[in-house]
C-alpha cells in the first residue's frame, strides 16, 4: 500500500469544523442529494417503467407476510455456524421497507391516523417495517456480536448495541425514510419518528461517540471497508437526524476524522485489494460520504479534488470485462449480483470529468433497463430516481467508442495487472494476473493467480466466494475450498499450497507494457512454506499478435528443483472441458460457441481433468452447475535434480464470432434489473 498523507481530510477541514463549532442541518444550510415526498416536481418524473417495476414489486410485497426476525435463526451462527438464515431475513424485512418507502413516495400516500386501513396501503406497509425493525434485538450481524460472546451468551444485549455492518445498513434505511416520508410518517403513526430518533442515538450515535476503540476504525493503519460503510452510516444520520447543531458538527468531526485512516491505507493508484464488488462498499461509500459532506457544509468541507480519487473512480472501468463479468480477485465474484448504484459512479465521472467513467457506468446502467432498484439501497436508490442527468444517460443508446478500458493496466500498489488483446473492445483474450500477498482483505491463497477470459467471458476463472459462515473470518477460513491454492490457478511445488499472511507474498515482481506484448514476471516462493523451494518464477505473458500470429497467453513456471512431492499447476475452467492428454491438449467451450485452448507439452507434462459439482447459490450465480480443474504435472516426478521448466499456451480455438459490446448470457433468464 501507499498510505495518502494521514489527516487529510482533518487538516482540510480545521477551519470549518473546531472543536465547539455549529453545523447547520440540511433543512437549514445546503440541499440533501434527495428531496421529501412533497417535491413532486422530482417523484412525478421518475422513468414509468422504473415507477411500474417498483410500484409491481411493492404490491408483491403487501401480498405476502413480512419476515420476522427470529432469535433461532440468530443463534444459528453460534449452532452450526449458518449466518445466512438471520442475515436473509434482516435484509429482506430492510428490502420491504425500501421498496414499500419508495412506492409511498411515487403514489404520493398520505392519510392522518384516524384513516382507515388501506388509505395509504405502501406507507402503513413502511411503518409496519420500520417498527420490526426498531424493536429488534439488534441491528448487529451474529457473527459479529462480540459483547454477547463476552459474557459466554449468545442473545444480544438491547442495553449495550453492537455497531457493526448490519448496524449500519439498518441505520441508513432508517434515516433515508424518515427524511423522505417526513412528517407523512408521524401524521400517519404518531411517535414514529421519535422513536426513530431515539433508537439510531442509542445504537449508532452514542456508541460511535463513546467508544473510540472499535476494530473497523483503523487506528492501527488497518481500516477497510467496514470503516467506510459505518462512518457514511454514522454521517447520514447525523446530518438528516440530529437537530442541535454544536452535536451535529461533533459528530461529523468524528466522522472525518475515521475516514482518514481510511484514505491513508487507499493506494495511490486506486486499487481495491477486495475486488469490484467490495469498491461499492468501500470507496463508494467513501464518495457519499464526501458527496454529504460537500452539500451539508458548503466548499468548507468540500474535499471531492483530493487526487486520489480520480483513479479510485477508475477502477471498476479497468477491471471490466464484458456485461456483468469483471476481474475478479478475493472474495469478489466474477459475475456481479445485484444490481450496483451506476448511477453514483455516473455522477462522479461528471464530476472529476471522467468522461470514460461516466460512459461506462451509463452503458452499465442502460444494460439494466431501470433507473435503479431498491436491491442497491434506499439512499441510493432515491439519489439515482431524483437525479435527471443520470435518468437522461441511462436511457439514452450508449456510445460503442466510448467507456472502454485501455489495451492494458498495471496497479504497482496491488500488484494487478489486466491486460486486453485489443483496446476499446472486449472481443479477444483478456489477461489478469494477480502478485500481492496473502494477508489482503478477503485474501484467498492465490499470489501468482491468473485468469482468461475470451470475448469478455471469463474462462480459467477465480472462483470466488462461496456463501459466508461463521468460519469466514476466523481460524477456520480456507478450510473452505473455493480459498484454497488447489482451486486457484497456482502452481503446488510439493503438492502444497500457499500459507496465510503479508509475509507469504510476490516477490521482484517486474511487468512490461509494450504494444504487441503485456507480461507479469514474479518470484513466488515466499508465499509457500519456508525452504519448499528457493525460488519459483511465474511470468505471465499476453501476447496481441500483431506480427502476423494468433494472440495469446503463455504461463511460463521455472524453478530449479523440484521438491519432493512433484508439481501440480492447477488451472480452474468454466465451461466444457475436452482433455486430449496425449496430444497436450485441453479445449474449454462456453455458451455462443467461443472456445478456448490450452496446449502443452506432452513429452514433459501430463494431464488430469476433474470437476466440482456446485450447490453453493453464489458460486452458481457465476459459474452454474460446476467448474472443471485441469491439473499438469511433470511425468517423471521423481527426477526433480534438473528442475521444471513448464510452458503452457492459451487461446482461441476455431472461429467463433466475438461480440463487440455483449456476451451472450450475460443477464440471468428473466434479469430486469433486480
Amino acid at each position: 500500500m501507499n498510505p495518502q498523507a494521514p489527516g487529510v481530510l482533518a487538516r482540510r477541514f480545521a477551519a470549518a469544523l473546531p472543536p465547539g463549532a455549529r453545523l447547520a442541518g440540511y433543512a437549514r444550510a445546503g440541499r440533501p442529494p434527495v428531496p421529501a415526498a412533497e417535491d413532486r416536481a422530482v417523484w412525478d418524473a421518475v422513468d414509468p417503467a422504473t415507477r411500474e417495476r417498483i410500484l409491481a414489486d411493492a404490491q408483491a410485497h403487501l401480498a405476502r407476510p413480512a419476515p420476522v426476525l427470529r432469535a433461532s435463526d440468530w443463534a444459528r451462527t453460534f449452532r452450526d455456524g449458518v449466518r445466512t438464515a438471520y442475515e436473509d431475513r434482516a435484509r429482506a424485512l430492510r428490502d420491504r421497507v425500501a421498496l414499500t418507502t419508495l412506492a409511498a413516495v411515487l403514489r404520493d400516500e398520505t392519510a392522518p391516523a384516524g384513516a382507515p386501513p388501506g388509505t395509504a396501503p405502501c406507507l402503513d406497509a413502511a411503518a409496519d417495517g420500520l417498527v420490526a425493525l426498531l424493536e429488534a434485538s439488534t441491528w448487529c450481524w451474529a457473527p459479529h456480536e462480540r459483547f454477547a460472546a463476552e459474557r459466554g451468551e449468545q442473545l444480544p444485549d438491547p442495553d449495550r448495541p453492537f455497531l457493526d455492518l448490519g448496524a449500519a445498513e439498518t441505520a441508513l434505511v432508517l434515516a433515508w425514510a424518515d427524511h423522505v416520508l417526513g412528517a407523512r410518517l408521524d401524521m400517519r403513526l404518531p411517535g414514529i419518528r421519535r422513536r426513530i430518533r431515539r433508537e439510531i442515538r442509542h445504537r449508532v450515535l452514542d456508541p460511535f461517540r463513546d467508544v473510540r476503540d472499535w476494530h473497523w476504525l483503523g487506528l492501527a493503519g488497518d481500516a477497510h471497508n467496514w470503516n467506510a460503510w459505518i462512518h457514511h452510516a454514522v454521517l447520514t444520520c447525523a446530518l438528516l437526524l440530529v437537530d442541535d447543531d454544536t452535536e451535529r458538527a461533533a459528530l461529523v468531526r468524528l466522522v472525518v476524522e475515521g475516514l482518514d485512516h481510511y484514505l491513508a491505507v487507499l493506494p495511490d493508484d486506486g486499487g481495491i485489494d477486495e475486488g469490484v464488488a467490495y469498491w461499492w462498499l468501500g470507496a463508494g461509500q467513501l464518495l457519499e460520504s464526501l458527496d454529504l459532506l460537500a452539500t451539508a457544509g458548503g466548499p468548507a468541507l468540500d474535499a471531492r479534488d483530493l487526487p486520489l480519487l480520480a483513479e479510485l473512480v477508475r477502477y471498476p472501468l479497468r477491471m471490466h470485462l464484458a456485461g456483468p463479468w469483471y476481474v475478479n480477485v478475493g472474495d469478489a465474484p466474477a459475475r456481479q449480483p445485484d444490481p450496483q448504484p451506476w448511477q453514483l459512479l455516473h455522477r462522479w465521472g461528471l464530476l472529476l470529468g471522467a468522461a470514460d467513467v461516466t460512459a461506462h457506468a451509463a452503458a452499465q446502467g442502460h444494460a439494466l433497463a431501470l433507473d435503479a432498484h431498491p436491491a442497491q439501497g434506499l439512499g441510493r436508490t432515491l439519489a439515482a430516481l431524483a437525479d435527471p442527468r443520470w435518468r437522461a444517460a441511462r436511457r439514452a443508446e450508449p456510445d460503442p467508442r466510448a467507456g472502454r478500458p485501455p489495451a492494458a493496466v498495471w496497479l504497482p500498489r496491488v500488484q494487478l495487472l489486466v491486460a486486453r488483446e485489443a483496446e476499446g473492445t472486449a472481443a479477444g483474450l483478456t489477461l489478469a494476473f494477480k502478485g500481492g500477498h496473502n494477508g489482503e482483505r478477503h485474501n484467498h491463497l492465490d499470489v501468482g493467480s491468473f485468469t482468461v477470459a475470451l470475448d469478455g467471458r471469463p474462462m480459467v476463472v477465480d472462483v470466488g466466494k462461496p456463501t459466508y459462515t461463521a468460519a469466514s473470518f476466523g481460524p477456520d477460513r480456507y478450510r473452505a475450498w473455493p480459498l484454497r491454492s488447489d482451486w486457484h490457478n497456482v502452481p503446488q511445488p510439493g503438492g502444497q499450497g500457499q500459507l496465510p499472511g503479508a509475509r507469504h507474498g510476490a516477490r521482484d515482481v517486474v511487468v512490461r507494457l509494450a504494444g504487441d506484448c503485456a507480461s507479469c514476471e514474479a518470484d513466488l516462493a515466499a508465499a509457500y512454506p519456508d525452504g519448499l523451494v528457493r525460488s519459483w518464477r511465474r511470468t505471465v505473458r499476453l501476447v496481441r499478435g500483431r506480427r502476423g500470429g494468433a494472440a495469446h497467453v503463455l504461463v511460463l513456471d521455472t524453478t530449479g528443483q523440484v521438491p519432493a512431492g512433484g508439481v501440480l499447476l492447477r488451472h480452474v475452467l468454466a465451461g466444457e472441458v475436452t482433455l486430449d492428454d496425449a496430444a497436450g491438449t485441453a479445449l474449454v467451450t462456453a455458451e455462443g460457441g467461443r472456445a478456448l485452448r490450452l496446449g502443452w507439452d506432452p513429452a514433459l507434462l501430463t494431464a488430469r481433468l476433474d470437476h466440482r459439482d456446485l450447490d453453493d447459490p453464489q458460486l452458481r450465480a457465476s459459474w452454474g452447475d460446476r467448474l472443471a480443474r485441469l491439473t499438469l504435472a511433470p511425468r517423471d516426478p521423481e527426477d526433480g535434480s534438473t528442475g521444471l521448466r513448464a510452458r503452457v499456451r492459451i487461446e482461441r480455438a476455431g472461429k467463433a464470432p466475438h461480440p463487440q459490446a455483449q456476451v451472450p448470457g450475460e443477464m440471468p433468464p428473466g434479469f430486469t434489473g433486480r
